[in-house]
This record gives C-alpha cells, sequence and structure tokens, in this order.
C-alpha cells in the first residue's frame, strides 16, 4: 500500500505519521489485504483541524472519509472510524465485486459550468466579478446494480452517481436527498 500523508499550510510531524499509518494499515489489512494506494490530508479551518481519507482499494473502488475535531489526532481517528464503519457495513458486497473485477465502464465527458445569469447588457465591472468557468473532465460511468451503486456512492461520500444499470443497460442516476434517504431516476421505466 503506497500511502501519502500531507498538510494543507499545516506540517504533519513523524509522530502522527506513523499513527496513521498504523491505523489505516490495520484497517484496511482486516478488509482488503492488496489496497492499492491511500491519500491523507490533513488541513486547519479556523480552530478545526480537517481530515479527508481517500483510498483507493481495487479497480473502480474508491473510499472516502473525513473528519473534523479540535485537535488533529482525534480529526484522523474520527475519518478512520468512518472509513472502518463503511467497510465493515459492505464487507461481503465489496469482496464478491473485487473479485469479479468489476464490469465494463462508459466514458463520458465531466463539465463544470458557472452558475451566473445571463443579463442583456453585460458591463466591465460584471464580466471582471463573475467569469465564467470551465472544467472538463474525463469521466467514467460504470456499469452496476442499483444495490452496488448505492454502496459506491456511500463508500465514496458523493451527493450522487450516474450509472448504467446492468439490469436493461440504460443510463440511472442516485442521489441523497435531504431527508437522508437514497433517491433513485430511472428514466428507463414508463
Amino acid at each position: 500500500m503506497q500511502l501519502t500523508v500531507k498538510g494543507k499550510q499545516l506540517d504533519v510531524g513523524d509522530a502522527l505519521r506513523t499513527h496513521i499509518e498504523a491505523n489505516l494499515t490495520a484497517t484496511l489489512d482486516k478488509y482488503f489485504g492488496d489496497a492499492i494506494d491511500v491519500n491523507v490530508t490533513i488541513s486547519k479551518n479556523a480552530y478545526l483541524y480537517r481530515t479527508t481519507v481517500v483510498a483507493h482499494v481495487g479497480k473502480n473502488i474508491r473510499l472516502e472519509a473525513n473528519g473534523e475535531a479540535g485537535e488533529p489526532y482525534p480529526a484522523f481517528d474520527l475519518a478512520a472510524e468512518r472509513l472502518s464503519k463503511r467497510l465493515r457495513r459492505h464487507k461481503r458486497r465489496l469482496r464478491d465485486d473485487h473479485a469479479e473485477g468489476g464490469k465494463e465502464a462508459t466514458h463520458a465527458q465531466h463539465y463544470i459550468l458557472s452558475g451566473e445569469q445571463e443579463k442583456e447588457e453585460p458591463t466591465e465591472i460584471d464580466a471582471e466579478d463573475s467569469p465564467l468557468i470551465v472544467a472538463e473532465m474525463a469521466a467514467e460511468i460504470p456499469t452496476l446494480t442499483t444495490g452496488l451503486a448505492v454502496m459506491r456512492m456511500d463508500l465514496e461520500d458523493l451527493p450522487a452517481m450516474m450509472f448504467r444499470n446492468s439490469k436493461h443497460g440504460g443510463l440511472n442516476m442516485i442521489y441523497r436527498r435531504s431527508d437522508g434517504n437514497i433517491g433513485w431516476v430511472d428514466p428507463s421505466k414508463s
């Protein structure tokens, strides 16, 4: 496992780095003996430390967990506990999906556009204050069952996820609703 520990505007000492490595090695070896890489980022925002753990444990299997606390050690421990809880919850399904090697994915483009509204007569000040932001990235749309898509969305801590439904081949989307439940958009159903 390749482990990268970074601090944003913060020096991560050897003791914290050793604590992180020991904890993550034990957790990931318990569920995945062959984790590929793990990135840990620790940042300070006002009086809180925020830790983000992103683990790539297999082909197309990515886990993400966050933790916030007044000190860096408890912030990491919260993130590691959330990661461990997700792994424990989905252990059987992850092992089955990992053994299959995943299904074929569709390649797509991912765009991010700014939310500015068009005005009839833009002024120079408006153009300077709110530039149009466009980002284009390559993205893959995995072929999954609805249950596996919900599991992946939960593991990656995503608000929404698009996938190709393995039952009928159509594009579907799942999203986390404001009440905490999962919503599912399946346009192929009449």
